[in-house]
């Protein structure tokens, strides 16, 4: 038996794949990964030796103790349904937006499954994912902590209620856009500026990586840190004023508002 399966080849369920055998948490040997796309399987063979692939979600549901449900939220019905037969005794893993635990568990019901409702996020693919699992499971102690484990090997976790999960989806879920979208507008400031294009987008990228871990590591207010780059009369501060002017922050929580509102109605 193996012991963690994925329903789904796509990017997320290949990121935590690539990620669990990158912290050697699992080895390929371990896992097994299913999709309808026979070349995506092909490369993930290639790449790692061992690991099983199959265009079957019930064959891999047959042969796994845990299941990652990595799939887009509207096939998450229809494939539940294709593996009920084989999930007696299984713990399940969702990671679709919208599927809330209640949803989870009336799919479910009678399988004889445990699940898990996870939200992580795309970093994940570089090992620096932002997930949340949800404290509202029937997973054994047990599970929940090798699930977390799981998590932990491509980025951070927290655990919260799931009253909590439409503000995450909004805040870290979904997040990654904005900051591509903040990346895209500093570098084309910069290309009007003079700077190549590569260089500005190199320029960006570290400069919102570094400010992320100075949030991360220091322990130190945002507003004190950006309070710390405004010097008296400066040219950061002229920018603060700018943004300020124009609605920045306010701009950003609309953005998280309706995006969790979102989630709520998908759900």
């Amino acid at each position: 038996m193996l012991k963690l399966g994925f329903i789904g080849a796509g990017n997320m369920g290949t990121a935590i794949l690539r990620g669990l055998i990158a912290a050697n948490y699992l080895t390929a040997d371990d896992m097994a990964i299913c999709d309808l796309n026979t070349r995506r399987l092909e490369e993930l063979s290639d790449e790692y030796p061992g690991l099983t692939c199959t265009e079957s979600d019930a064959e891999l549901a047959e042969m796994c103790d845990m299941i990652v449900l990595a799939v887009k939220p509207f096939f998450m019905a229809e494939v539940i349904e294709h593996i009920r037969d084989a999930l007696n005794g299984k713990a399940v893993i969702s990671i679709a937006a919208g599927w809330t635990v209640e949803q989870l568990y009336d799919a479910l019901e009678g399988s004889g499954a445990t699940c898990l409702r996870v939200m992580p996020n795309t970093p994940a693919m570089v090992g620096e994912g932002m997930t949340a699992l949800c404290e509202d499971t029937t997973f054994s102690e047990e599970d929940f902590e090798f699930a977390k484990g799981i998590f932990d090997s491509v980025g951070r976790t927290v655990v919260l209620p799931e009253r909590l999960f439409d503000g995450v989806i909004a805040i870290s879920g979904s997040s990654p856009a904005y900051v591509y979208m903040l990346i895209e507008a500093m570098a084309d400031a910069g290309v009007k500026e003079g700077l190549y294009r590569n260089t500005a987008y190199e320029l960006a990228a570290q400069a919102v990586l570094g400010s992320a871990l100075m949030v991360l590591q220091s322990g130190t207010h945002p507003a004190a840190l950006k309070d710390a780059v405004c010097s008296p009369g400066g040219t950061t501060i002229e920018a603060v004023e700018e943004l300020e002017r124009k609605g920045f922050r306010a701009a950003v929580m609309d953005a998280m508002r309706v995006c969790a509102q979102k989630s709520r109605n998908m759900s």
